[in-house]
């Protein structure tokens, strides 16, 4: 039985066209992510974070392959192996009727 790939789908969202990373993250139980590739700073991630909206930091390797990793309680608050980004959310639509 061959091994699941594990490697990480860039793309765009398909319902708003903005940039996502798609990937599982974990070895056991993994949760299927879609994150924004958009770095966020220290005071966005607090503004962002919901106990339903995780935080991950993005890490690319020597090869340049892309990996989300969790940032739980031992995460270190200064990292600076990656970018911290969040799970993608479209923006709201803008309403398409004129009444």
């Amino acid at each position: 039985m061959a091994a699941r790939p594990r490697g990480s789908a860039d793309s765009r969202c398909p319902a708003c066209r903005a940039p996502v990373i798609t990937q599982l993250v974990g070895n056991r139980a993994a949760l299927n992510v879609t994150a924004d590739l958009t770095p966020l700073t220290p005071e966005q991630q607090t503004e962002l974070r919901e106990p339903n909206r995780l935080i991950w930091c993005l890490r690319t390797n020597g090869l340049g392959h892309r990996r989300l990793t969790w940032t739980g309680p031992r995460h270190p608050p200064d990292c600076d192996l990656g970018d911290h980004v969040t799970e993608h959310r479209c923006p709201p639509a803008e309403p398409t009727t004129l009444f």
